[in-house]
């Protein structure tokens, strides 16, 4: 009831601490039950006459003894119970971390984040209690009644085997919830993750829903979510008082029984009083191990809840092992006949095939919605199952691991994240190894350094995103860093947008000469950034329509030249304004 294999054998490391601490509170029962006998014993010979000091200082010798050992015992028995919840955590998490590193930057297609960190942080503490709590309980209580069967048969064969037959009705009664149980909790945990969504989504929208004056509307939203998790909570509450109910029942009731027929045999002169007593005192301890596992029924129903999320999470299937080498540098990016969609049947790249050289600036432009974020997502590695060819240095971008891309790839887009910490630490994300001079070098590079020397340097502290900074500086930084990781191969995405002039104007400045020795893919909706770039890829509806330099585009006309006209007209119209 209640164990699953899988689980079990998921963390290995538990298992003898979970045997252990089974082993210590069963001996905590048999000196309990020595103390009984002890006292029963002594009373039994002060009601007949014939106890004498010897007797007592016996019967207190023996309970000092074994209130001692069941101090140990229990004191034993919750260090394991802490050592198994620390191996499961730390064996649970281990794997789910090394699961996502191997699904590698696509894992965010297959699964939710705010679904990931409830599993790794929520789902995980259930699985603790489950491991530190209720399987050494679950083995206890089936050793424990056995152990009092066989102390008590010799005295009264009646009472033991009408009490150990009784203890099986609180498993069984806990079974008979259990199919109602089990589809109510996979509904509350797909509840709970789902309010997690929203939730999630919301707080990351919310200076968006400010805007536009949506929250109110979300909010809204997110009550009545929240009111619909509130009511199968309600459902999962009942269900476990309920049963701790029907438990309760069954244990008074089955220890009554087995107490009746102790006096019954007492008064029928077949069962001596310390006999008599002895039953009586350990009646109860028939039923108290399996009453305490339906306490933590809950706790088990959960800890298999949030198994299911867990194991669902690790079988998701990964990719064949990639272990492509990329030669040398100087990387050409080759695509023939890219195609890619999100959805069946729903294409976002179609035919797409374009050439990326190094020491050339080649450009991606195109309407919103027409495939240039995707193809960076592609290049990069954070979405995969592209049908078509994509070669990096003549290797299939399929056989690359995520690691190998992440050496070979830098990817720059218009909100690149800065972390709380100093200038320092977030720089040397990407190079470990760098000293200050080669900080003050790419500092230098993106003109932050004379900013930062009226700081605190490179301790300049930072909010999170980089909040206490303006967006152009926020996006210097980030190009910094970028520059600092050094790869072969740079992909810029919008990475000039929302940003002031004289900002915007210092990084197309970087990226024209990072150009000159690196491969770049610069992918922009503002047409005057790509004007002198090598090479420009017009994307209209997933596809190429258009390929060639600023003059021969226009010399053609099509697509590029009507969003060209169209651009231009807008910054004469927004310079009148402006004028004006």
């Amino acid at each position: 009831m209640m164990i699953d294999k899988r689980l079990i054998g998921a963390v290995p490391d538990s298992r003898g601490h979970v045997a252990r601490n089974v082993l210590y509170q069963w001996g905590g029962l048999l000196a309990s039950a020595a103390t009984t006998f002890a006292f029963a014993r002594l009373l039994g010979g002060l009601l007949q006459g014939a106890a004498t000091g010897a007797d007592l200082a016996a019967a207190c010798g023996v309970g000092l003894l074994a209130m001692a050992v069941r101090w140990l015992c229990t004191a034993m028995a919750g260090r394991e119970s802490f050592l198994a919840s620390r191996s499961v955590k730390k064996a649970l998490r281990r794997r789910i971390c090394n699961k996502l590193l191997r699904l590698g930057p696509s894992c965010a297609q297959r699964i939710p984040t705010s679904e990931v960190v409830q599993v790794t942080t929520e789902g995980v503490e259930q699985l603790e209690t489950y491991f530190g709590a209720y399987l050494p309980q679950f083995f206890y209580s089936l050793l424990a009644p056995l152990t009092l069967f066989a102390l008590l048969f010799p005295i009264s064969w009646k009472a033991a085997v009408a009490l150990l037959l009784c203890v099986p009705l609180i498993p069984a009664a806990i079974a008979a919830v259990q199919t109602m149980a089990k589809k109510l909790l996979s509904r509350y945990w797909g509840q709970y993750t789902a309010l997690g969504d929203t939730f999630l989504e919301n707080l990351q929208g919310l200076t968006t829903l400010k805007i536009y004056g949506a929250d109110g509307r979300k909010n809204e939203e997110m009550n009545r979510e929240a009111e619909q998790f509130r009511r199968i909570t309600m459902k999962v509450l009942t269900m476990q008082l309920n049963s701790i109910t029907i438990m309760d029942l069954v244990a008074f009731g089955g220890a009554a029984l087995g107490m009746i027929l102790a006096v019954g045999e007492l008064a029928a002169g077949t069962l001596s009083f310390a006999g008599c007593l002895a039953v009586l005192l350990l009646s109860a301890d028939f039923f108290i191990p399996m009453r305490q596992l339906g306490s933590f029924f809950h706790v088990a129903m959960n800890g298999m809840a949030a198994s299911g999320k867990i194991f669902a999470l690790l079988d998701l299937p990964e990719d064949p092992p990639r272990r492509g080498r990329l030669p040398g540098d100087g990387y050409t990016v080759c695509c023939r006949d890219l195609s890619f969609g999100y959805e069946p049947g729903r294409p976002v790249l179609q035919g797409v095939s374009l050439d990326i050289s190094s020491g050339a600036l080649t450009a991606v432009v195109g309407e919103s919605g027409c495939g240039k974020s995707t193809l960076a997502a592609l290049l990069t590695g954070r979405c995969r199952g592209y049908g078509g060819q994509v070669r990096i240095g003549g290797v299939e971008l399929d056989r690359l691991s995520a690691g190998e891309l992440a050496r070979t790839v830098t990817y720059v887009g218009f909100a690149s994240y800065l972390f709380s910490g100093t200038v320092a630490e977030n720089l040397r994300m990407g190079c470990p190894k760098a000293d200050d001079a080669a900080l003050w070098r790419v500092l230098e590079r993106t003109r932050m350094a004379d900013f930062l020397r009226g700081e605190q340097g490179l301790e300049t502290h930072l909010d999170p995103q980089g909040a206490n900074l303006s967006g152009g500086q926020r996006q210097r930084l980030a190009l910094a860093r970028a520059l600092l990781h050094d790869t072969p191969i740079y992909i810029f995405d919008e990475a000039t947008s929302n940003i002031d002039v004289e900002s915007e104007n210092d990084i197309m400045a970087e990226i024209h000469a990072l150009a000159g020795e690196k491969t770049v893919l610069l992918i922009s909706h503002r047409l005057a950034n790509v004007a002198a770039a090598d090479y420009i890829c017009v994307l209209e509806g997933g596809r190429v329509a258009g390929w060639g330099n600023h003059l021969s585009l226009l010399a053609e006309g099509g697509r590029y030249r009507t969003l060209w006209a169209g651009q231009q007209q807008l910054e004469e119209f927004a310079k009148g304004g402006a004028a004006r």
